[in-house]
C-alpha cells in the first residue's frame, strides 16, 4: 500500500519505518528536514523516500498517518501553514489527498479536533479516524504500540492491517473522537500512578529501605503497574533525561482538564498533577521524563 508518514520524531519516525518493513511504500515528511534525512537514511534499504510539504508527502496516498504535536500542528499540515477548515492552503495534506483515502491521525489531540476533520475530510470524501498511541518510545521502537481508535467499523476495517505495522493492540472504542477520549483516561491513570509511585518511592528511601528489592517484591502484587516496572528503579536513581516529556504530559493534562470542564468530570487529582508538572517545568524539568515528579518531594534541585 501506498502510506504517507506526516511527523518523523521519537515517536513517528520508527512507526513509519515499521510500515516500510512492512512492505508498504512509505512517503515521509517532517518539518525539520534535517530529521527527514536522517530518516531516510535509517531505513533507506527499504525504499522509503521523503518530501519537502505535507502535500507532496501525500500525492498518490492511499492513506496518510499524522503525528505531530498538538491541535495546532495538526491543523498546520492538515490544512497547510496558511490554511483553514474552509480554504486549506496547498502546501496541506488535503491539498493532495484524494477522494476514497483514509487520513489517521495519530496524534494525541482534543476530542473537538478530531470532529473538526472529519467533518472536513467527509466534505472533500476522504475517511478519518483518531488513533492516538500509547507505549512511549519504546513501544514505537520495537512495534508494539497501543492504539485507541475513533470512526467507523468500516473504515477502521480497511485500516487494520496496516496499523498491524506498529501496533500490539488496535481498537474501535467509538465514533470519531472515542480514540482521543480514551487516551484522556489513559494519561490520567498514568498521572496517577506516576504521583503515587513518586511518593512510594520517597516513602521507602526516608525510611531507610532497599528501593530495589522493595520493587522487585511489591512489582509481584496489586501494586505492579507499567510505571513502577519501567521507571520504578531510575526514579530512585533520580535518573530523568529520557522517556515521555513533562512538557508534553502538561498538553495532554491541558486537554484532559479543557474536556472536563465541557463535560462536568471531576477531576481533582489530576489537576494537582498537573500543578506538580508546573512545578518540574519552572525547574527547568520540561525535557524530563514525567517521572520526574518525585524531584519535588525530594526537594531535588
Amino acid at each position: 500500500m501506498q502510506v504517507s508518514f506526516i511527523g518523523l520524531g521519537v515517536m513517528g519516525g520508527p512507526m513509519a519505518g515499521h510500515l516500510a518493513k512492512n512492505g508498504h511504500k512509505v512517503c515521509g515528511y517532517n518539518r525539520t528536514a534535517a530529521r527527514a534525512e536522517r530518516w531516510a537514511q535509517t531505513y533507506k534499504a527499504q525504499g522509503v523516500t521523503t518530501a519537502k510539504t505535507p502535500a507532496d508527502a501525500s500525492q498518490g496516498a492511499q492513506i496518510v498517518m499524522v503525528c505531530v504535536g498538538d491541535d495546532d500542528d495538526v491543523r498546520k499540515v492538515v490544512y497547510g501553514a496558511d490554511g483553514s477548515p474552509q480554504a486549506p492552503a496547498a502546501d496541506g495534506i488535503l491539498a493532495q489527498l484524494a477522494q476514497g483515502a483514509i487520513l489517521i491521525d495519530h496524534t494525541t489531540a482534543s476530542a473537538s479536533l478530531a470532529k473538526e476533520l472529519d467533518a472536513v475530510c467527509k466534505a472533500r470524501k476522504i475517511d478519518f479516524i483518531d488513533a492516538p498511541v500509547s507505549g512511549g518510545q519504546s513501544g514505537a521502537e520495537n512495534g508494539v504500540l497501543t492504539v485507541m481508535a475513533g470512526g467507523t467499523p468500516q473504515v477502521f476495517a480497511r485500516t487494520q492491517e496496516v496499523v498491524a505495522s506498529y501496533a500490539k493492540s488496535y481498537a474501535l472504542l467509538g465514533p470519531v473522537g472515542a480514540g482521543q477520549l480514551t487516551k484522556m483516561v489513559n494519561q490520567i491513570c498514568i498521572a496517577g500512578v506516576v504521583q503515587g509511585l513518586s511518593e512510594a518511592i520517597h516513602f521507602g528511601q526516608k525510611a531507610g529501605l532497599d528501593i530495589d528489592k522493595v520493587l522487585a517484591i511489591i512489582a509481584g502484587g496489586a501494586a505492579q503497574s507499567w510505571q513502577m516496572e519501567n521507571r520504578g528503579k531510575t526514579m530512585a536513581r533520580d535518573e530523568f533525561d529520557f522517556g515521555f516529556a513533562v512538557d508534553w504530559m502538561r498538553k495532554d493534562l491541558r486537554i484532559i482538564l479543557t474536556q472536563a470542564r465541557q463535560t462536568g468530570a471531576s477531576l481533582p487529582m489530576t489537576a494537582a498533577v498537573d500543578q506538580f508538572y508546573a512545578a518540574i517545568q519552572a525547574r527547568g524539568g520540561g525535557r524530563w521524563d514525567t517521572s520526574s515528579l518525585i524531584r519535588l518531594l525530594n526537594k531535588t534541585p
